[in-house]
């Protein structure tokens, strides 16, 4: 025997009916459960904890590949995680090498083999995971500042599940397409010649002879390929890059559809929602945001606030790590009345002659009321605040963040003209460029921007 099906009636809960299951397959010698009312679905493996949730039944295929899986928690929790963890997969006899042991030359040494050591706080967040299955917990929450790693730490919690036999495969969700791209260059210049990564929409036939399996949850959710190609027994471990915005909505189907092991990444920190309140602060544009990543701790059993591991933007200004960001106060009449309480009052004549008022609040800018002279504001104040080089006095490699795509084009118009009289004839309308999804090869142009290519003059 595969599975137990335990079926129970439409108007029990699948639940009932463990104990039962549990007492069959025990007597079989079986390890898989399907509890079911037929319209509620659990998937247990009696070896590796509590009953999950399925949209599906798995295939015979999957269950009798998983079958042959064992996982050992024991060993997933002692295995030893140093700062070289990584790079015992990329180089495994670095330490023999004379680059390495010469301490004088080792930063060029690491730098020519494009070798990674682990910081010490992304070592504690691999064995905060460790000290969790310690815990019989399968979830966990990265909590990490933006620019802190949380890539390298996915490719060492990744080798850690792999490398000890509780993860056959892993499936690593990002919620764009530059970052998939990113994810995958990035996996295998760090768990290769071990493991091998590949992207799914580029390999739909064999991405079953890889260990790591990169994708965004969109290409997955459409016509919903996550359940018509994926049995919910496929991955062990499921990472979700960008948690709070990647698991929302629809997102959290694919998510919650695979059985196992559940991480999720985020650099939103938890005193984001703190002392939120959804009345007061209903014309908040953050406020789905909000509301997204405080289900974001409890999707990932951090019910208190508590991820697993937190590193943040203080921790890393504090370590060398980080750069604390500066504060420009940039504003206008109209800029401060949006963010007023009371709202930009506008008074109109209809065609009949009669006044009529509008209010408009911060949502609204860009978006159902325009203003060329606050956008004018905003890059004029960018342009004498941003740092420059100090022999060119060319502006630095910047990234505005725009309300729209239209929004971001009007910017991209205003710095060009002022870039024509700050630097006479030395751009070509290419000081500032629009990088947003509707422009062609714009993915290849957030690389480009990421080496420093993105246009001639840069």
């Amino acid at each position: 025997p595969v599975v137990v099906l335990e079926a129970k009636s439409e108007s029990k809960n699948p639940l009932v009916g463990k104990e039962q299951a549990r007492k069959y397959a025990k007597s079989l010698n079986c390890r898989f459960v399907l509890l079911s009312n037929g319209n509620l679905h659990y998937f247990w493996d009696l070896e590796r904890g509590n009953p999950n949730i399925i949209t599906k039944f798995p295939t015979q295929e999957s269950v009798d590949s998983y079958r042959k899986f064992l996982p050992d928690k024991d060993r997933l929790i002692h295995e030893p995680v140093e700062n070289d963890f990584v790079m015992l997969t990329q180089k495994p006899n670095y330490a023999l090498d004379p680059g390495w042991i010469n301490e004088e030359l080792r930063g060029s040494f690491l730098k020519a083999n494009k070798l990674k050591l682990l910081r010490d706080y992304q070592v504690k967040a691999v064995r905060s995971i460790q000290k969790a299955v310690s815990e019989k917990k399968d979830r966990f929450l990265f909590e990490m500042a933006t620019g802190t790693g949380k890539t390298l730490t996915s490719a060492a919690v990744i080798k850690l599940f792999l490398k000890t036999g509780n993860a056959r495969r892993v499936l690593f969700l990002v919620d764009r397409l530059e970052l998939e791209d990113q994810a995958d260059k990035n996996f295998r210049q760090y768990l290769s010649p071990d493991f091998k990564s590949v992207i799914y929409k580029q390999n739909k036939d064999d991405w079953r002879k890889a260990e790591v399996v990169v994708t965004t949850v969109q290409s997955l959710l459409f016509n919903n390929k996550y359940k018509l190609c994926f049995s919910p027994t496929d991955f062990d471990l499921v990472i979700s890059d960008e948690a709070h915005r990647s698991i929302g909505g629809n997102a959290r189907a694919v998510f919650e559809y695979f059985v196992g092991y559940k991480l999720g990444l985020t650099a939103t920190p938890r005193d984001y929602i703190k002392k939120f309140d959804p009345d007061k602060n209903a014309r908040d544009p953050r406020e789905l945001e909000r509301r997204l990543l405080l289900d974001t701790y409890r999707t990932f059993g951090c019910q208190d606030g508590q991820p697993t591991f937190r590193y943040s933007l203080l921790d890393g200004v504090r370590d060398n790590v980080l750069i604390n960001p500066r504060v420009v106060d940039a504003r206008s009449h109209i800029t401060t009345q949006l963010l007023s309480d009371e709202g930009f009052t506008v008074v109109e004549t209809d065609e009949n002659g009669e006044e009529l008022e509008s209010t408009f609040r911060q949502r609204n800018f860009e978006r159902t009321f325009f203003s060329e002279p606050t956008n004018r504001v905003f890059c004029k104040t960018f342009l004498e605040n941003a740092m420059r080089d100090p022999i060119s006095g060319e502006i630095g490699k910047s990234i505005l963040f725009a309300v729209s795509q239209d929004h971001a084009a009007k910017l991209v118009q205003i710095l060009n003209e002022y870039a024509d009289k700050l630097f006479p004839g030395k751009y070509q309308s290419d000081f500032a460029v629009q990088v947003t999804s509707q422009v062609l090869d714009s993915q290849q142009m957030t690389i480009n921007f990421a080496n420093n290519k993105l246009s001639g003059s840069a």
